[in-house]
Protein backbone atom coordinates (compact mmCIF):
# COMPACT_ATOMS: atom_id res chain seq x y z
CA UNK A 1 0.00 0.00 0.00
CA UNK A 2 2.83 2.40 0.80
CA UNK A 3 4.31 1.77 -2.65
CA UNK A 4 1.09 2.82 -4.34
CA UNK A 5 0.73 5.91 -2.21
CA UNK A 6 4.34 6.88 -2.88
CA UNK A 7 3.87 6.36 -6.63
CA UNK A 8 0.73 8.50 -6.72
CA UNK A 9 2.43 11.29 -4.77
CA UNK A 10 5.48 11.13 -7.02
CA UNK A 11 3.38 11.39 -10.18
CA UNK A 12 1.40 14.34 -8.85
CA UNK A 13 4.49 16.25 -7.72
CA UNK A 14 6.45 15.59 -10.91
CA UNK A 15 3.56 16.62 -13.17
CA UNK A 16 3.16 19.83 -11.18
CA UNK A 17 6.87 20.58 -11.59
CA UNK A 18 6.70 19.90 -15.30
CA UNK A 19 3.71 22.22 -15.69
CA UNK A 20 5.66 24.98 -13.99
CA UNK A 21 8.28 25.13 -16.73
CA UNK A 22 5.87 26.50 -19.33
CA UNK A 23 5.59 30.01 -17.81
CA UNK A 24 9.37 30.22 -17.57
CA UNK A 25 9.66 29.37 -21.27
CA UNK A 26 7.12 31.95 -22.42
CA UNK A 27 8.75 34.59 -20.21
CA UNK A 28 12.03 33.79 -21.92
CA UNK A 29 10.33 34.20 -25.33
CA UNK A 30 8.85 37.51 -24.18
CA UNK A 31 12.23 38.84 -23.08
CA UNK A 32 14.11 37.73 -26.21
CA UNK A 33 11.54 38.58 -28.90
CA UNK A 34 12.60 42.22 -28.81
CA UNK A 35 15.96 41.19 -30.33
CA UNK A 36 14.23 40.00 -33.54
CA UNK A 37 14.22 42.64 -36.27
CA UNK A 38 12.26 40.76 -38.97
CA UNK A 39 8.58 41.59 -38.41
CA UNK A 40 7.22 38.47 -40.15
CA UNK A 41 9.49 36.26 -38.03
CA UNK A 42 8.47 38.18 -34.92
CA UNK A 43 4.78 37.57 -35.78
CA UNK A 44 5.42 33.81 -36.18
CA UNK A 45 7.27 33.69 -32.85
CA UNK A 46 4.43 35.56 -31.13
CA UNK A 47 1.90 33.15 -32.66
CA UNK A 48 3.86 30.16 -31.32
CA UNK A 49 4.19 31.82 -27.92
CA UNK A 50 0.44 32.47 -27.69
CA UNK A 51 -0.35 28.91 -28.83
CA UNK A 52 2.04 27.62 -26.16
CA UNK A 53 0.32 29.64 -23.47
CA UNK A 54 -3.09 28.40 -24.62
CA UNK A 55 -1.89 24.78 -24.61
CA UNK A 56 -0.60 25.29 -21.06
CA UNK A 57 -3.94 26.76 -19.99
CA UNK A 58 -5.72 23.75 -21.48
CA UNK A 59 -3.48 21.35 -19.56
CA UNK A 60 -1.43 20.11 -22.53
CA UNK A 61 2.00 20.88 -21.11
CA UNK A 62 4.00 18.74 -23.52
CA UNK A 63 2.48 20.59 -26.49
CA UNK A 64 3.05 23.90 -24.73
CA UNK A 65 6.71 23.13 -24.13
CA UNK A 66 7.15 21.98 -27.74
CA UNK A 67 5.63 25.19 -29.15
CA UNK A 68 7.58 27.46 -26.82
CA UNK A 69 10.86 25.70 -27.57
CA UNK A 70 10.10 26.06 -31.28
CA UNK A 71 9.63 29.80 -30.75
CA UNK A 72 12.94 29.99 -28.89
CA UNK A 73 14.64 28.09 -31.71
CA UNK A 74 13.34 30.66 -34.19
CA UNK A 75 14.68 33.48 -32.03
CA UNK A 76 18.10 31.85 -31.80
CA UNK A 77 18.35 31.05 -35.50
Amino acid sequence: MKKYLFTICFVLVSSYSFAGSCPMLWNKVDSEISNVSDESLKAKIQELRDAGENAHSNGDHSKSEKLLNEALDLINS
